[in-house]
């Protein structure tokens, strides 16, 4: 089964710069990037069947990197502007 890469810089390539900006100087961003990529490793470790979920707690999993992602997508978003 091959699963997709969900990590930011893959998802997020256009705002690497802002990413480790916001990384070291935004310590509430920091938190939400390491969570973020915390979520991420464990779905996809559940979509690769390394380790075992219902399908219920998984969709959970998806739901809160995604919310993860918006809130970080937002952040770089207003240090764009």
């Amino acid at each position: 089964m091959s699963v997709e890469k969900h990590d930011l810089l893959h998802e997020l390539p256009e705002y690497r710069e802002q990413i480790h900006t916001l990384k070291t100087s935004n310590a509430h961003f920091a938190r939400l990037f390491d969570e973020y990529h915390e979520v991420d490793h464990e779905v996809r470790r559940l979509e690769t069947g390394v380790a075992a979920s219902s399908d219920e707690y998984l969709e959970g999993r998806k739901k809160q990197r995604l919310k993860l992602k918006d809130e970080l997508y937002g952040m770089l978003k207003a240090v764009e502007a």
